[in-house]
Parts: C-alpha cells; structure tokens; sequence
C-alpha cells in the first residue's frame, strides 16, 4: 500500500526566511518508486519538480512554483559494508542523525562542515564543507549515488558505473536529478583534539602557511573592526578523551556563543554604532580551551543565532590578499558588521562543480544579522572575492551567473553537457538554477 503524501501546498520558507516559494503541490514520498513516480506524473502535468531538504541554503536552490518533494520518509542506514568500509543512507537523512548512527555502530565521516542540521543530499548537492589539510568536503566523500532522473528513471552511480554522472553529481545543485540515496566512505571512529585561542589578525595572516601545514584541519574566524580572530586546530589524537565539562560546555557555546552574542546582535541591529565596540568585546570574550572528543562533537556546534550568509572559495595561494582586501574595505566604509568572518580551507577535488575543483582552496564567509540590511557589505565582499577568481557556495547569496561560472570552472561545459542529457525538458529547472546555469 503506498504511503505516499501529496497535499495541497502553502508557502515555503528556508532557514534564515531569505527565500520563500509558493509549489503547487507537495509530495512526501515513502519509497525511491513512488518519488520515480512523482517525477513522472509532473511531466504529465508540465510541471517542474525540485526536492527540498531543511532549507539551510541562502540561495533559491531548492525553490519552485510546480511540485516540492520533501523526503523526509527516506532516511536512515539501508547498508553498512565494513569490508568496503562504506555506509549507504537515504537522501533525506539529517547529517546529525547519521552522525550519531554511526558512532553507535563504532564509524565516523573522516570530515564535517560545522552544524549537522542539514540533510545528507542537501549537503552535498551544494557542495557543503568543513576546513581539512587532507581531507575535503563531504560530497569528496561520496563513493556512490543513487538519483531519479527526468524520466523518471532510477540510475545508480560510481567511480566504475556511470562516472561521467558521478563526477558530476556529487555536487548537483538539484540540476540533474533527485538524490534518493548517497554511499559514503566512513572509517573507524576516532578522536580529535580541539585547541582554540586567540591571535591577532596579522599573526594569523603571517603563519597561516605553517598553521595550515601543521594541523590536520584548522580554521579561524576574525572579527571585523577589530585586530583580533579566534583560531581552531583539530588533529587526531589517542587520547583519552576529554570533552568540555558540561557547565563549560553551556556557558561558552550556549550562552556566549549563542544568548549573549544574539542579544549583541539584537544591540547592534538597533543601534549600529554600538557594534565596534560589541565586537571589541566579543572577540576578547572566548578565552584558549582545549578539549578531546569524537569527530562530530568536535566539527560541529550549535548556531541558534539566525544570520544571512555569503561564501566563496579562492585559490588557497590567494587567501592573505584577500583578507587584507576584506579588512581594509570594512575598516575604511561605514559599514557595522557584527558576525565574524569565517576562514577555511579544502584541498583540491575532482567534483565537475565543487568549489575546490582542480584547485586547493580557501573559504571566506561573510555573514549578517537576519533583519540587518546585508547588500551595501556582500556586493563590496564580493567585488574582491571575483577579483581573486573566487568561486561562490552554491548554496549561500551571490550575485553570479553562467557567463561567471563559465570562467572560474574549467569543467563547466562538461556539467551543462549532462544536463542537457540527462533533463533536456529543464523538469528540475528553477529560476536560480537559469540563472547560474542558463537556460
């Protein structure tokens, strides 16, 4: 008996409520046949079809006027392979859920972005990361897909089954079908030693080379009108494990990093000229600590603070100048930004449209308040993020369209080719999606 939901639709909204969408329909399906079905019935209604996961893109990538698929029904572990060391989930399984699944079964991910809320095929489809010397974004991670394409039709994807479809579906941005269900690589678990302390800015930026050397996954955030960053370096380590006592644990990453810096914002967002000051504070807030623990209690952390996002990938070799650039555009404006800037690094892969495709990277995330005005400080960020070749998440706010990514993707023709293979009726176009890939 099928146990597949349609209904009527209302309004659509993503996390930081940026992007709504009004579908005509919405279906819940139980089982890979029924969204094959789905798909098939919206053609025969010439209707477009795009899936959604938890909204945590900034970007329209998940919007659509025709048929919203959530699939929230398909999720979980369908098979662990410990001679291959792989585990196979669904599409629609939360990153926190099979983040615990997994330490429970003794295996972890080898690399995570820094929140868990999203689904795994959400993720991945827009090329989610976390910082790693070595190791790269989750979607490098995948050995195996398993997507509805516009027909209808199931196909199945590896390195040795259709890889032209694998290289480039890893990192699909919903263009080339529904993900039902992605094959990742896990190992054993293991621990990860977190260091965290304060630098100044321009001892950051001076060591940044040897820092990124040094440490398997490092990253560090800078707050803006300040000299002042806060750095994080996670190396594996044999223990014993040391987790953030409980009481420290609530009182740095719930109410400081989560209470105190909401009601900061809140400040600031009503009284803009406060901010520098805030931020003053803020960044002498969070004292050293360090601590050991498995991966996903290390990687990631609560973000309760809603904000609007922007992000781009620039070649590693071109990440000083470019924060400089960023520092010396804000210190000179009178813009007020009171989040701190995020800096990672990723090495290069070989996903068709990964941000780190062909080339080691460095991230820069900028981000604002929700309900701050955002434009006047993303389009001056992203002036310089361009003049470096920058490579905007595909799922965080930008500006860029075809003729852009036709310059900063060797491959992109290759994508755009399959596309034209695999959806030649555009059934999982939307408006974003013309604009970043064309019509």
């Amino acid at each position: 008996m099928s146990t597949t939901v349609i209904g009527k639709s209302g309004t659509w909204r993503n996390w930081a409520g940026n992007v709504t969408a009004r579908p005509v329909r919405e279906v819940t399906p139980a089982t890979v046949e029924e969204l094959a079905a789905a798909v098939r019935r919206a053609a025969e209604d010439d209707l477009r079809v795009k899936a959604v996961g938890t909204g945590h893109s900034f970007t329209a990538a998940a919007a659509t006027d025709g048929v919203l698929i959530r699939p929230q029904l398909l999720t979980g572990i369908r098979n662990i392979d410990r001679d291959a060391m792989t585990v196979t989930v669904g599409a629609g399984t939360p990153l926190k859920r099979l983040n615990v699944a997994l330490a429970r079964e003794g295996l972890s991910l080898t690399n995570m972005g820094d929140i868990m809320e999203q689904t795994v095929s959400g993720a991945t489809s827009t090329g989610t990361h976390g910082t790693g010397r070595e190791s790269a974004s989750i979607a490098a991670q995948i050995k195996g897909l398993e997507l509805v394409t516009a027909d209808g039709s199931i196909l199945t994807c590896s390195a040795t089954e259709n890889a032209d479809v694998f290289a480039a579906a890893r990192v699909g941005i919903g263009a080339l079908g529904v993900v039902t269900a992605i094959t990742f690589a896990v190992e054993p678990i293991f621990l990860l030693t977190a260091r965290e302390e304060p630098m100044p800015f321009e001892k950051v930026l001076a060591e940044f080379d040897e820092l990124h050397a040094e440490n398997e996954h490092f990253e560090f955030y800078w707050f803006p009108h300040t000299g002042n960053t806060n750095t994080k370096r996670n190396n594996r380590s044999a223990g014993p494990e040391k987790p953030v006592p409980q009481l420290n644990s609530w009182f740095e990453d719930e109410f400081l990093s989560n209470g105190v810096f909401q009601v900061a914002n809140l400040v600031g967002r009503a009284v803009p000229a406060t901010i520098p000051t805030i931020a003053q504070i803020s960044s002498r807030a969070l004292s050293a600590r360090s601590y050991t623990d498995i991966p996903y209690k290390v990687f990631t952390s609560p973000r309760r603070v809603r904000f609007v996002e922007m992000e781009y990938a620039v070649p590693r070799e071109a990440l000083v100048d470019t924060l400089r650039e960023l520092k010396a555009m804000v210190d000179r404006s009178h813009l007020r930004v009171s989040f701190p800037v995020e800096v990672r690094t990723a090495p290069a892969d070989d996903i068709t449209l990964s941000t780190a495709s062909g080339r080691d990277s460095a991230y820069i995330a900028v981000h604002m308040f929700r309900g701050t005005p955002y434009q006047a400080y993303f389009t001056a960020a992203e002036r310089i993020f361009t003049a470096h070749e920058g490579r905007p998440h595909w799922g965080k706010v930008h500006t860029r369209d075809t003729d852009y990514f036709a310059k900063v993707y060797p491959r992109f023709g290759e994508f755009t080719a399959l596309r034209d293979r695999l959806d030649p009726e555009r059934r999982f176009q939307n408006d974003y999606l013309r604009r970043v890939l064309g019509a």
